[in-house]
């Protein structure tokens, strides 16, 4: 037997690493490149590997494995392979450079201890024929790894070079939406079944807007998001009046004067299965709350904003906050959420927890892997009696009254195959005036089908039939009744005549990752539940650019 010397020794490492290069020619063979932002900000560490002594403890390793015989004899014969806590080895996937590192370290480690303990015996001339053999055969895709390792940190150093922060990544989106709808008249004041009111809305217009976003991460389970919005641009009411107002809002509706500040939270990751979000801006159900609706989006999505969501997930527009998000199974979790807004309305409170509150609780469901379920409550004051959703009837006083309001509801998705996803929601609010008897109630549904990968991979169609929030009764003191302030002003109970139908049609053209094209059309039968006013057609064309 040979006591190896220190060249020899080096050989002996080769052939180990040799042994592991088996399972990362698929990763030599194609070009590397730089992980994609989901994978750089993952809040999960690495899963710490644990050493096997034998290859019999990994359960994905067979022995009709091409490289089992060398797996088997690197574990058993030099005690140097590692395993994941689960008993897997994963020896089909790509190799980082900080794998490969630990890897060749614990070779290293066992050669130097078997030098120590001069336990030579182990290494034949066997052994170091195949380690010179090995060494020449693999010394092109050594030599390509080099230098693929070598580009890889040219192209780091640029991207480091030039990367906006260290610690905050800049994305965003812009959209531009082009927009018209046909002539129509309206049986609006009074409301006696009399078309007495035109349109005068009816011309097309042009609608932007655009999002900056800023993520700051200060630890990998913690970090702030900023959000800078600016809209140009509405749709136009259809009636100059209080009362009757415009009975559609699109999705990127957001006009305002100048940049915005539009989020500013907090996430922290406090478990592995609990997440904390508090912040002042945009702490609200649409973001706290995870959507059944895998297509919920204004960019790239539905093009109403009825379309988005239920509309009681819209009530009370909240913007600063708390709120918490628990997976308390793997098929169950639980959001829940306060949020205040202060409207601007002077001795109506302007704080916390007497202006504009909002708590919200919401379930969600994964009975099976095609079938998603939320449940969903929401208590709400509002200080002027307007819920804030801006879908439908919203505003349940006509004398702007405050309102203490409590809503249900639930939204299923079901997809039957990767290409057809159904679904559909349903609402209902009761609502009051504190210190009063009587009451309002509103009732709202929709029923949709998504078709993903329309035609072409990423292309997405889609039809939303449904209708928006109504006012099915109201008794409230005489003056408060919105459906009779609308009709004849006698201070009659009940509710809206006529039950507004939305049907949506649209289709979202991916011109490539970051560009999309939708089309589409909106058409309302009885507008603003009202069964004389003409029926109103909306035609839209949305570009959105992400970046």
């Amino acid at each position: 037997m040979i006591r190896p010397t220190k060249r020899k020794t080096w050989m002996l490492a080769w052939l180990i690493i040799a042994g592991v290069n088996g399972f990362c020619q698929k990763a030599i063979a194609q070009d590397y490149s730089l992980p994609s932002s989901s994978e750089e900000s993952s809040l999960e560490a690495p899963e710490p590997m644990e050493q096997v002594t034998s290859v019999s403890q990994l359960n994905d390793v067979q022995p009709t494995d091409w490289a089992f015989q060398a797996l088997q004899s690197l574990v058993e014969r030099y005690g140097c392979i590692a395993g994941y806590p689960n008993s897997t080895y994963r020896g089909d996937r790509a190799l980082t450079r900080y794998e490969f590192a630990a890897g060749v370290n614990a070779c290293l480690d066992r050669v130097n201890e078997l030098i120590a303990t001069a336990t030579s015996d182990l290494v034949s001339r066997e052994d170091l024929a195949q380690i010179q053999k090995l060494q020449s055969e693999f010394a092109p895709e050594l030599a390509a790894l080099r230098g693929r390792v070598d580009k890889l940190e040219a192209r780091t150093a640029e991207l480091e070079a030039n990367q906006f922060s260290t610690t905050t990544k800049l994305s965003g989106f812009a959209i531009i939406g082009v927009q018209g709808r046909n002539s129509n008249r309206g049986d609006v004041s009074p409301r006696d079944g009399i078309k007495d009111t035109n349109d005068l809305g009816t011309n097309t217009n042009v609608i932007s807007l655009s999002q900056l976003y800023l993520t700051t991460q200060f630890t990998p389970r913690s970090y702030l998001f900023t959000g800078l919005l600016h809209g140009i641009g509405a749709s136009s009411p259809r009636f100059n009046n209080s009362v009757s107002r415009n009975d559609v809002l699109l999705g990127y509706e957001f006009p305002t004067d100048g940049f915005v500040i539009s989020d500013l939270h907090y996430h922290w990751l406090a478990a592995d299965n609990l997440a904390l979000m508090i912040g002042t801006e945009n702490v609200n159900m649409t973001t706290a709350f995870r959507g059944p609706n895998r297509a919920e989006s204004g960019a790239t999505g539905p093009l109403s904003l009825f379309a988005q969501r239920n509309p009681i997930l819209n009530i009370g527009f909240g913007h600063g906050g708390i709120a918490v998000d628990w997976q308390i199974a793997k098929r169950f979790s639980l959001q829940a959420l306060y949020s205040s807004y202060n409207p601007g309305n002077p001795g109506k409170g302007t704080g916390i927890f007497d202006s504009n509150t909002t708590t919200g609780v919401q379930l969600l469901i994964t009975p099976t892997d095609a079938v998603d379920l939320s449940i969903y409550y929401v208590n709400n004051y509002s200080s002027d009696g307007c819920l804030l959703s801006f879908v439908g009837d919203e505003c349940l006083t006509a004398n702007s009254a405050p309102l203490q309001t409590n809503a249900v509801g639930a939204t299923v998705t079901w997809q039957i195959s990767p290409r057809i996803t159904l679904g559909g929601w349903g609402g209902y609010t009761s609502s009051y005036i504190p210190g009063q008897t009587g009451s309002v109630e509103t009732t709202n549904y929709m029923a949709f089908v998504n078709f993903p990968d329309l035609f072409a991979k990423g292309n997405l169609g889609g039809i939303y039939v449904g209708q928006p929030p109504k006012i099915t009764s109201s008794n409230l003191r005489t003056g408060s009744n919105v459906p009779d302030t609308i009709n004849t002003g006698l201070g009659r109970a009940g509710g809206q005549p006529g039950s507004t139908l939305q049907i949506e049609a649209f289709y979202r053209f991916q011109v490539t990752d970051n560009i999309s094209i939708t089309p589409g059309i909106i058409h309302i039968l009885e507008p603003g539940h009202t069964p004389n006013s003409d029926p109103v057609t909306i035609g839209i064309l949305r570009s959105t650019f992400l970046f």
